[in-house]
């Protein structure tokens, strides 16, 4: 496995943690508050990084899982399962936040939207994906197993994206008009939180990913133990 510093784990904490102020800080000082929904539209500015980043997650869980494919290496494999789980709490919490933005906006919690309905089957697919990571499916060939079930789930991720397109969708397309109908200033709030909430993501990532690289470490001093204890 790749060999992750302490230091530069801290280094990357401090750094995420000051990236978070300044967002928070952009969101409620610096952008001005929406003329038709009030204070409730800056939920937005966490809604949208946290899905843009589940979705560099998904990404990188299918790329990792080619990876084990190609090199047959153990660390592609880990890498994979960690960013499913980054993703899989991202994507929650985007969900979470926007069914806040919808109980505002649509005056319900919940509706069967292209876009919301592609979010929660892609969130369960990944969920599901972890639990099989845990069930330690396939034996000898688990990481082959799961590579090739990782590359298959992030399928439904371009269909997530491409929804409020595909089909009519009362989901606002953000991107789909010139400035997305924000002002200058939401607009610097957007892309302040979106490397804020990156700066958090790498460093998750990297936290946990070091942390599974310690646990193995330690099972594999248990496994030597273990053979001294026997002979």
């Amino acid at each position: 496995m790749f060999r992750i510093y302490p230091k530069i784990l801290m280094i990357l904490a401090c750094a995420s943690m000051a990236a978070m102020v300044v967002g928070q800080y952009a969101i409620w000082f610096h952008a001005p508050e929406e003329a038709t929904m009030g204070l409730v539209q800056k939920v937005f500015y966490f809604h949208l990084p946290l899905a843009w980043w589940s979705f560099v997650a998904f990404f990188g869980v299918c790329a990792a899982s080619a990876m084990v494919l190609w090199t047959g290496r153990e660390h592609w494999d880990v890498l994979a399962g960690v960013l499913a789980e980054i993703g899989v709490l991202f994507s929650g919490l985007a969900l979470v936040t926007g069914s806040i933005w919808g109980r505002a906006a649509w005056n319900t919690w919940w509706t069967w939207d292209p876009r919301l309905s592609t979010t929660l089957v892609m969130w369960f697919v990944y969920a599901g994906y972890l639990v099989l990571r845990s069930a330690d499916v396939g034996g000898g060939k688990g990481a082959k197993v799961r590579a090739v079930l990782g590359i298959v789930a992030f399928l439904d991720v371009p269909l997530v994206f491409l929804s409020a397109r595909l089909w009519r969708s009362i989901h606002p397309a953000v991107l789909a008009s010139r400035g997305g109908g924000l002002e200058p200033e939401m607009w610097t709030a957007v892309w302040i939180n979106v490397l804020a909430w990156g700066a958090l993501f790498g460093t998750l990532v990297l936290a946990r990913y070091h942390g599974a690289g310690l646990k193995r470490r330690v099972e594999a001093a248990l496994i030597r133990i273990q053979e001294k204890t026997l002979q």
